[in-house]
């Protein structure tokens, strides 16, 4: 039997397809006890439903990057297997590179249907998920640590400038300044550095391309991510310019999307120029 025919059966269909259920209906419990949540402690419903709102628009431009990759793969993998793995945990350039990388250990040139074999498959289908599993054992065990860190910060604050002057009242020693914690804005910082340190990771990757390069393909071909790179920095710069000169803050709702966007047309832009 053909080995896409099994990929696309329904069998693997109902086992990739009640997976993908779950987690969706997992997020929208999560969704809406968080909400409600939010609603019991005071917090301002206009915010959370503007958080809401971003995040929404913030998740529909990189799907559009993300039903391409499963397409791309679906000829050689299948359909169902892309789905699970891109609308689940995995990431575009992670399951595309960890595909390829698989499919060449297994002796297939490429990630080609025609040569596609079980084994071929069964190599390429463990070690992606084999390999981005890490992040969700280190939460598992790290997780309830790091909260308990969390709560016990966010509890060593006073709650109110009365509770201060009562505390200072009671107690005069408690008016000395609160030594403060070098755990605090931690997390902040290692995602800021993680972020910038992927940013940089990928541009320089282009531009020693781009410097080693030979011929005009290898210019163009190193040359149109930097481009697009610059574009969508730019785009971002416009809007962050237009909230803060026209104090239009429900720009930050689509700051983000609008800049993928923009930097998605430029690169087809860029594309057919170069």
């Amino acid at each position: 039997m053909d080995i896409l025919k099994i990929l696309n059966s329904p069998a693997i269909y109902l086992i990739c397809g009640s997976i993908v259920l779950f987690v969706a209906v997992v997020c929208v419990v999560f969704a809406v006890r968080a909400y409600r949540a939010g609603c019991a402690i005071g917090m301002d419903t206009a915010k959370m439903k503007r958080a809401i709102i971003s995040s929404a628009t913030f998740a529909v431009l990189p799907s559009v990057g993300i039903l391409l990759g499963v397409i791309a793969l679906s000829g050689s993998l299948g359909t169902p297997w892309p789905w699970l793995r891109l609308s689940v945990i995995g990431a575009l350039h992670y399951e595309t590179q960890v595909a390829e990388a698989a499919a060449e250990a297994a002796g297939i040139s490429g990630l080609s249907a025609s040569s596609m074999t079980p084994q071929a498959f069964t190599t390429i289908a463990l070690l992606m998920s084999v390999c981005i599993m890490w992040g969700m054992v280190f939460a598992i065990l790290t997780c309830k640590r790091y909260t308990k860190r969390l709560t016990a910060q966010s509890s060593s604050e006073p709650d109110a400038p009365a509770a201060d002057a009562a505390s200072d009242a009671a107690d005069p020693a408690a008016a000395a300044p609160k030594k403060k914690s070098a755990f605090a804005g931690f997390g902040d910082k290692a995602m800021t550095a993680m972020f910038i340190g992927l940013v940089s990771t990928y541009i320089g990757s282009y531009i020693g391309e781009l410097v080693s390069g030979e011929g005009i393909l290898a210019f163009a071909g190193s040359a149109l991510p930097l481009l697009v790179a610059l574009v969508g920095a730019a785009a971002m710069g416009l809007f962050l310019w237009i909230r803060e000169k026209k104090k239009a803050a429900w720009v930050d709702s689509f700051s983000i999307a609008g800049s993928m966007l923009i930097a998605m047309a430029a690169a087809v832009l860029f594309g057919r120029i170069l």
